[in-house]
Formats: structure tokens, C-alpha cells, sequence
């Protein structure tokens, strides 16, 4: 998507468009990974046709963030490096709401695919959103998280968003829930190999991030803390790519 002119963009993916300019909120999603022989695979979920945001798109679980989440208790905060990253760019941020960004992709990953992110143990919650996890006595960690892109939905969409990409390992999922997550939001969850993924129905933001992790996999296959972070945004009406 890099250099891609906002004309262009906007041909692309013209269903999408508003009447008028919305300001671009806060989200976060997972790119949960997992290793089958020598595959590597990624979780991912079709939207229903009925969202008006990437209706029919297959998509990595994640969401809006919620303020309230940077007030979750966690058995492990995020690594220092992560956080600095999480924090970096344009529109820096506060410590608690990096930490609120990170909460939110573990949150929307347990809504919408029964996976919850965490470590067995003790954990107690007065927020609705997060009773799934005492139920399941898991408490959420955010060490394993890792910062992988970041991207804000050019202006006229009928959602924008200021979305980071995170990942995390499917050894990291203290429990699944056999009837997936409370929401209704993805009609199927399907594991991919990469390379099936980036040929899937996906939005074109979905097929730069995959390409970038891929390189990133190759080099550094346990994506280890403080990695290079590709940042997408529209500049002078052109989309362009810059490294946090």
C-alpha cells in the first residue's frame, strides 16, 4: 500500500466511504501465530456482511479500545520495549493508554474467538467486559505481546481508526473456549498458512501488515521485544509507510 494515492485508495474500497469526516479512534487486533511443522499459521475471522466497516473481509479479531481497560490488573505488564513503541508516532500517547491498547487486542480476541491471553491464577474484575476471564480464573499478561504495525484508516471511511497490530503465540493462550467468544461479530475463525492468508479475502491494510510480519518472521523468528514497527497513514493525499 505504500505510495498508494488517496484516489485511488479510495476506488479500491468505495463501500466504505462517509458523507463527511470522522476523527480516528483508538483500536487494537491480534495476529494470533502458531507453528505447524513448517507452517506458520494465523487466526483470523470473516466479518459479517452486515458490518458496515469491511462487511465480508477476513480480519484478525480486535476492536475499539476501551479507557476502562487501562485499569485491568495483569500477571504481566507489556516489556519496556513494547511499550515505548506503543507510544511512539504521531498523536504520542500516555502510559495507560498504550496499556489500554494493549488490554483491548487481548479483550477483543476473547470476545470474538474464545481465546483468553493470560496465565491460570487468581483474578477478579468489576468491569463486564472482563468477567470471562475471572470465570476462567485467567489472568491476563501482556509480556508476550508484540508490536507489529500500526495503521489509521484514511479520512472519508465510514469507520476510521487508529489501529495497532499486536501478536501473539497461540502458548500463550491460557484457555480456549469451545464455542468461541461471547460476540457474534466473525462468522468463522479459520487457522492459515501465511501465504493461504495474504490470498484470502482481506482488506488491503491486512495484506501490507502480513507482508511486513512475514520479513519480520524471516529474520527474527521469535519476534523478539523492540522490533522495527511499519506505520501506515495518509500524507498529501498519498499512503505511505514509515518505521516507529
Amino acid at each position: 500500500m505504500d505510495g498508494i494515492s488517496k484516489a485511488e485508495l479510495d476506488r479500491l474500497e468505495a463501500r466504505e466511504l462517509a458523507p463527511v469526516p470522522l476523527r480516528p479512534r483508538d483500536a487494537a487486533t491480534l495476529i494470533l501465530l502458531d507453528r505447524k511443522g513448517p507452517d506458520l499459521l494465523v487466526l483470523m475471522g470473516r466479518r459479517h456482511m452486515k458490518h458496515a466497516f469491511m462487511p465480508g473481509k477476513f480480519v484478525f479479531p480486535g476492536g475499539r479500545t476501551d479507557p476502562a481497560d487501562s485499569r485491568i490488573s495483569v500477571a504481566d505488564e507489556l516489556h519496556p520495549a513494547e511499550a515505548d513503541k506503543l507510544r511512539a508516532g504521531t498523536g504520542r500517547v500516555s502510559v495507560a493508554r498504550a496499556r489500554a491498547i494493549a488490554l483491548s487486542a487481548i479483550r477483543e480476541t476473547y470476545e470474538e474467538a474464545g481465546l483468553l491471553i493470560g496465565r491460570l491464577g487468581t483474578f477478579s474484575t468489576t468491569k463486564a467486559d472482563w468477567q470471562g476471564f475471572a470465570d476462567q480464573n485467567v489472568a491476563p499478561s501482556l509480556a508476550s505481546l508484540r508490536f507489529i504495525a500500526r495503521a489509521i484508516t484514511p479520512p472519508g471511511r465510514v469507520r476510521r481508526f487508529d489501529t495497532r497490530f499486536l501478536s501473539a503465540w497461540r502458548s500463550d493462550v491460557a484457555v480456549e473456549l469451545p464455542g468461541g467468544g461471547p460476540t457474534n461479530e466473525l462468522e468463522e475463525l479459520v487457522w492459515l498458512p501465511i501465504e493461504e492468508a495474504m490470498r484470502a479475502d482481506i482488506p488491503a491494510i491486512t495484506q501490507s501488515v502480513l507482508g511486513d510480519l512475514k520479513q519480520r518472521l524471516a529474520v527474527d523468528p521469535e519476534l523478539r521485544p523492540g522490533g522495527e514497527v511499519p506505520f501506515y497513514r495518509m500524507l498529501k493525499k498519498r499512503f505511505q509507510r514509515e518505521i516507529l
